[in-house]
């Protein structure tokens, strides 16, 4: 994907998605992860993803863990109860939002 602007309003609802998959995950795991699954065409930043989950930590949709690594501390982040219906809210809305794109760029293969 040329245009990696297009991923940033949907950043939240990716993390939020792959916590729901893998119960929960550290910064680094998260970005190998998104990476994978787009066969390397989605590449997040620390410097996008760290203030996003800064974010839903404080919004209260997030918990942290810290666990020792060998020498050093690593940060786990999970789904609170309501960061797990916040995510089932922002997956109806990226489908709508999909569902209407799909309309407006080809509207004779429409996803309905």
């Amino acid at each position: 994907m040329g245009n990696q602007k297009l991923y940033k309003g949907s950043l939240q609802t990716i993390i939020l998605k792959l916590l729901a998959q893998n119960d929960k995950m550290y910064g680094y795991e998260i970005t190998q992860k998104v990476k994978e699954l787009t066969k390397g065409e989605l590449k997040i930043t620390e410097g996008a993803l760290y203030p996003a989950l800064h974010k839903l930590e404080a919004e209260g949709l997030l918990d942290v863990e810290v666990a020792k690594v060998g020498n050093r501390l690593r940060k786990y982040y999970k789904l609170t109860e309501s960061g797990t219906k916040e995510t089932a809210n922002k997956l109806a809305e990226m489908q709508e939002f999909l569902k209407t794109m799909q309309h407006l760029v080809n509207p004779k293969f429409s996803l309905e």
